[in-house]
């Protein structure tokens, strides 16, 4: 399971997103890039960064350590921004931190990572289906001279249509991506390759790890998936299945 940290200090707010994550600091003497459940995006998004996370992890792509930061409610009294203090006491108890890198600078290209990892990243947003690593928003930093990938809430994207619709597996097993537009679709080597490498970590209980490491309170139950199990199931059905299907998906990926 994922390390659960208290905060002990809100340091500051990071306006480069919508979702206004914060800059907290915890009782283990870390800091971390706080993303809030009560931020307007909703409790899909941290869902799907801890499973892109997780999975990125275990195959070796680098990404930053997560832990849950359970939030104090008395935290928010000592914020004075009305925006961050509403955010804060819309946020109790358990949220998705980020280790924060100090020293990172965002990815502007002039320290590609080596081909092979670039595939592995490019890979994983394939397998993911995570549109949002392009030149617009690249989602990476480079520290210690590596790229690390960052931000993949907008990943998974069919567990939203949940609420009016049972889970279509089909769909998202066949869903190709458009690789033309990632910010490292020009130094990548061969994502195949990178499948055919990174595909047999991922087995079935490494998926059922994945799964299980995001908090009950962060999924949603809906008419065809009535408890928890069937929720967490069917984030490993539709996970296991594209990972086994990558012809599908991968199309004329080199």
């Amino acid at each position: 399971m994922l390390e659960t940290v208290t905060a002990v200090r809100y340091v500051a707010p990071l306006r480069e997103g919508g979702s206004l994550p914060g800059l907290v600091e915890a009782d283990d003497l870390g800091t971390y890039v706080v993303k809030f459940t009560g931020a307007g995006q909703g409790r899909k998004v941290l869902v799907a960064e801890v499973l892109v996370g997780e999975v990125a992890r275990r195959v070796g792509v680098p990404t930053p350590r997560l832990a849950v930061v359970d939030l104090p409610t008395a935290i928010a009294r000592y914020e004075a921004d009305e925006e961050v203090q509403d955010l804060l006491n819309a946020s109790p108890g358990r949220n998705l931190g980020v280790d924060f890198l100090p020293g990172a600078f965002g990815y502007d290209g002039s320290r590609p990572p080596g081909a092979e990892e670039a595939a592995a990243i490019l890979w994983l947003d394939a397998y993911s289906a995570n549109v949002d690593r392009t030149w617009a928003n690249p989602n990476l930093l480079v520290w210690h001279r590596r790229a690390w990938a960052i931000d993949h809430g907008a990943a998974l994207w069919f567990h939203h249509s949940w609420p009016s619709r049972p889970p279509d597996v089909g769909r998202f097993v066949a869903q190709p991506f458009d690789a033309s537009g990632h910010v490292l679709a020009p130094v990548a080597g061969s994502v195949r390759a990178a499948h055919e490498r990174l595909a047999p970590l991922l087995t079935e209980d490494v998926l059922r790890e994945v799964v299980a490491e995001v908090p009950d309170e962060w999924l949603e139950t809906t008419a065809s998936l009535p408890d928890l199990d069937a929720v967490r199931a069917a984030y490993r059905e539709h996970l296991g299945l594209r990972l086994a299907s990558p012809d599908a998906w991968l199309g004329g990926t080199p």
